[in-house]
């Protein structure tokens, strides 16, 4: 009687580890560049360094808005709007402006998910004539490191490169973006 109490007891015990064990496993169903497909609005907040000597930076705060469009195989396109701090200098070149909403248009990139829902995304900026040499220089180039959440719905990012427009390299950046996929909840 007491080996059947023990064993009963022994099962019990183990039964929610062995349960909790196995809906983790079933719910990270792997990722792919398929899990960020649709429509995302993002926060981005923060700060990046601009050098002004050879060990002296000016801090430029950044905060803003972005919509972007992923296309589940690896490519991009974004809008946004972001405010830097009034004391920064205004970046070279003139944007793209959609004439309706303001935002900065015509923002494009790629991305990769790995299989454990981690990733990255490079995003890139048009390029501009340069009102001082006319000539055409490079847009921004940022990169993020992303980890998805919520089966895709969610992306949580850090800039981990920042390349300002026409810069010969990237700056310090301390910047997260935080993304939510636009649309209904479907209840499995």
């Amino acid at each position: 009687m007491k080996s059947l109490l023990f064993k009963v007891v022994l099962a019990l015990a183990l039964a929610p580890l062995v349960l909790t064990s196995s809906v983790r496993a079933q719910d990270n169903d792997g990722c792919a560049n398929r899990t960020l497909k649709g429509d995302y609005a993002f926060t981005i907040s923060g700060q990046f360094y601009i050098p002004t000597g050879p060990s002296t930076f000016q801090t430029v705060l950044r905060q803003g808005v972005a919509m972007t469009h992923f296309d589940g195989d690896g490519k991009f396109t974004q809008e946004d709007f972001v405010l830097s701090d009034p004391n920064a200098p205004a970046p070279p070149g003139v944007a793209p402006v959609d004439p309706i909403n303001g935002f900065h248009t015509d923002e494009a990139g790629t991305y990769t998910v790995n299989k454990d829902c981690t990733g990255t995304y490079t995003i890139n900026f048009p390029p501009f004539t340069n009102p001082t040499t006319g000539a055409m220089t490079p847009g921004a180039i940022i990169t993020v490191h992303f980890a998805l959440s919520d089966h895709g719905r969610g992306i949580h990012g850090v800039v981990t490169s920042l390349t300002p427009p026409g810069a010969p390299k990237a700056v310090p950046a301390l910047i997260l973006a935080e993304g939510h996929k636009l649309g209904r909840v479907d209840k499995d």
